[in-house]
């Protein structure tokens, strides 16, 4: 595999992580920077590291995971995203009837671990699928977790910036992003 193909296999597989990622920041508008800053790490890692799980246990689980992948991340990411919308129209409810809006959760590093396992998840079937190719197993990891944290710095940056304009609606669209994500994952 060339450079370029394992950038856009990158790009690829970083799809996921990229939507959480603005998602997460509609819904954590008021979490510190320092916090937020973890997301790309997260994922980044977590994309780095399911293609060389599955080069080495491709052959003994990859059936098992392909076959439940979808329906795992839709339970995971439909809980998320549900509670996302939950509490996007709560904040809603309470501006129109004058109440203080409730405070925010922050997010939590098993909630970013559990969202980097989530979105990760196809990335251990490239695994399988790098280890039928001669590729450099080290280099493929790297680029494609590299390429997944550039991603998600940008779609930080936009998120930022739109879920500064969007209010209290970006967190439900964030959540509705995230449930699609799920139901992408169980149809695919």
């Amino acid at each position: 595999m060339s450079l370029l193909e394992i950038v856009v296999l990158g790009l690829a597989l970083s799809a996921d992580a990229f939507s959480v990622t603005i998602s997460n920041t509609f819904a954590y508008r008021h979490e510190r920077m320092s916090r937020l800053a973890l997301m790309p790490v997260f994922f980044g890692v977590f994309q780095a590291l399911m293609p060389v799980a599955g080069y080495f246990l491709g052959g003994v689980a990859a059936k098992l995971i392909e076959a439940y992948a979808g329906a795992v991340t839709l339970v995971i990411l439909g809980i998320i995203g549900g509670n996302m919308v939950r509490e996007g129209v709560s904040s809603i409810r309470a501006c129109r009837n004058c109440e203080p809006a409730p405070a925010k959760g922050r997010l939590t590093l098993p909630t970013l671990l559990v969202q980097a396992v989530a979105t990760a998840i196809d990335a251990f079937a490239v695994g399988v699928s790098l280890r039928a190719q001669a590729v450099d197993l080290a280099f493929s990891a790297c680029a494609i977790g590299l390429t997944t944290a550039v991603c998600c710095v940008i779609a930080l940056v936009l998120g930022r910036k739109l879920g500064t304009i969007l209010g209290d609606r970006a967190e439900i669209l964030g959540g509705c992003v995230l449930i699609g994500i799920g139901i992408k994952a169980l149809l695919a």
